[in-house]
């Protein structure tokens, strides 16, 4: 058992039998009474994120331990996408749905599946933070056709997923995307 002052950013705790990741906190110290946690979690079921603010004088908390692995995307098909660990080759199949902007995935990208230790349970996977894709349709960027000067336009990417790039992005190019945002990170010479 821990307690509310250990919560960290990160963090994975049980409550009401349910898996929370720590998304954010604040410590706040009120003028008058006593200090709390003011916090954001995540249903790792689910994906709803809830507010909960716990008193900072010894209230309990129910940390799980999670183990993060590297797993390789092999292939995809009605019973969810098919992931190999990289170091045993073990394989194992989760639903799409624990995959935040899967659509930007490409085949043999790494993955870090995060695992509930003690049920063997994977809770969410991640893509790399940033990676590499192929612009295959953008409209011409014509020059001034803008009265800002960080105007963006749709591209597709070689997995068939939208982000939108600026203007001077042609169709061929190879580019940085920001996996957590869908935003273009910058163009690859």
């Amino acid at each position: 058992m821990a307690t509310a002052s250990d919560i960290k950013i990160g963090m994975c705790i049980d409550m009401d039998n349910k898996t929370f990741l720590v998304v954010d906190f604040q410590h706040v110290k009120p003028g008058k009474g006593p200090a709390f946690i003011r916090t954001k979690l995540k249903n790792l079921e689910n994906g709803r994120v809830l507010d909960k603010t716990y008193s900072s004088v010894g209230e309990k908390i129910e940390p799980v331990r999670v183990e993060r692995r590297p797993y390789q995307f092999t292939y995809e098909d009605d019973l969810g996408i098919h992931l190999m660990h990289m170091e045993t080759f073990e394989e194992i199949t989760i639903p799409r749905e624990l995959i935040e902007n899967s659509d930007l995935m490409v085949d043999g990208q790494i993955l870090e599946v995060m695992f509930h230790t003690e049920k063997e349970l994977a809770l969410t996977a991640e893509l790399p933070p940033i990676i590499d894709m192929e612009v295959t349709y953008t409209e011409p960027g014509v020059r001034g056709d803008t009265a800002s000067t960080n105007s963006l336009k749709p591209a597709t990417v070689n997995t068939g997923a939208t982000v939108k790039v600026p203007l001077f992005i042609n169709t061929g190019d190879k580019i940085r995307v920001d996996t957590r945002t869908r935003e273009y990170y910058e163009r690859i010479k």
